[in-house]
């Protein structure tokens, strides 16, 4: 298999799989709609090329080094996603005019990348599987992943916009945004054992 097709295949198994940016981008798109969602997705493409490219370009050996930083940022991560978990159980499924909230900003989707240990392991694990040291091939990497990682946080807003019509009265709402903090808490549970 050609290394190019193999990294693509990488980024996509790894953007597309079930995360916290997903979740976040799949109740936005059901809450604010396709478009305005896409800037979170935007900023989560970002956000994690640019992690991608720190630890390739050494920022991983920083952080073996000092694990005292390593702990923080877990923490900080597992604290992030509990408090995301927070805001979706306790929104009130509102969607008229005058209750809707913002949807998610691009730095919002940068920022949750950098607090997110599942791009953390990908980055990782995409490094070490196909770059070797080489920078060139880590920018190549990069370059693939960002396209690759945009479209599928946008089909995660997508599919929130398509069942938005199904959560247009307040408690199919709350339903539907317990669900996704409680897959949030999961997620963090999941961080606190490992």
């Amino acid at each position: 298999m050609n290394l190019s097709l193999s990294m693509a295949a990488f980024a996509l198994a790894a953007s597309i799989s079930p995360g916290p940016v997903n979740i976040v981008a799949l109740a936005s798109g059901a809450c604010h709609g396709l478009r305005a969602s896409l800037a979170h997705a935007a900023g989560a493409s970002l956000g994690f090329c640019l992690l991608l490219l720190l630890i390739g370009f050494g920022l991983h050996e920083v952080l073996l080094r000092w694990p005292l930083v390593d702990r923080v940022l877990r923490w900080g991560g597992i604290l992030f996603l509990l408090y995301m978990a927070y805001k979706l159980a306790s929104d009130g499924g509102e969607l008229g005019i005058g209750h809707r909230t913002r949807a998610p900003s691009a730095w919002h989707g940068a920022l949750m990348q950098w607090l997110n240990p599942k791009a953390w392991l990908a980055s990782v694990a995409g490094i070490g599987a196909y770059t070797g040291g080489d920078h060139q091939l880590l920018w190549l990497f990069a370059w693939l992943y960002a396209p690759i990682c945009f479209v599928s946080v946008a089909s995660w807003a997508w599919a929130g916009s398509v069942i938005s019509h199904r959560l247009s009265n307040a408690r199919h709402m709350r339903l539907f945004n317990r669900i996704l903090a409680s897959l949030l808490v999961i997620s963090a549970a999941y961080l606190v054992m490992a």
